[in-house]
């Protein structure tokens, strides 16, 4: 197994600006726009908007930070954010091994407790869907966090979203169809919908 010691100080980064941003604002989920930014894409469903660098920026949000998607309206309080933070390694590993090594990352995370870990395949890859309760720091509540690691080649890419510790099926759906479309491979039709998405028009 490749050791990622930057992973946990990524996870804490990516549930940092995901309580940041909530601050400045059994069913099929569908895909309503999809997104792809030439490196990294996933389907958003009804409901959800995306955050890119430029929005990112004006919320100085750091350069690890490379997207997010929020929720349009706020649920239980907040509006949910998927961050998605990048990382240049050291050496190529392959996606599985960034997903496991993620996963394992943040055991050590204070009050960690894991609650779901699911294996979902993506780009033809095994990957690792991990659920799990955490208060990264004093100045954060203890949290629900939805994980998903990927890497392509040097760059390894983590999907992040904190939220309540209770949250209702019907947005946990959503943030699952979220992270469980995520690609580093390039759609076969980069159309209008893409454009648009990427641009976060």
């Amino acid at each position: 197994m490749h050791k990622m010691p930057a992973m946990r100080a990524k996870l804490l980064l990516a549930s940092s600006i995901a309580f940041a941003l909530v601050a400045c604002g059994g069913t099929v989920v569908e895909c309503s726009q999809r997104y792809w930014d030439g490196q990294i894409g996933t389907c958003l469903p009804t409901g959800w908007h995306v955050l890119d660098r430029a929005n990112l920026d004006e919320r100085g949000v750091p350069e690890e930070a490379v997207v997010a998607f929020q929720t349009d309206e706020s649920i239980a309080g907040q509006y949910l954010t998927v961050v998605v933070t990048r990382e240049d390694l050291a050496q190529e590993v392959t996606s599985t091994q960034y997903s496991e090594a993620g996963a394992a990352s943040v055991t050590s995370l204070p009050g960690y407790a894991r609650l779901e870990e699911r294996s979902v395949s993506i780009d033809g890859s095994r990957h690792i869907l991990h659920v799990f309760t955490a208060q990264p720091s004093d100045t954060q509540p203890m949290a629900r966090f939805y994980q998903l690691s990927l890497a392509k080649g040097k760059t390894g890419y983590t999907f992040t979203v904190a939220t309540p510790v209770s949250i209702d099926d019907s947005a946990e759906e959503r943030i699952v169809a979220i992270l469980e479309n995520a690609t580093l491979t390039a759609p076969t039709d980069t159309g209008t919908a893409s454009s648009d998405a990427a641009t976060g028009e």
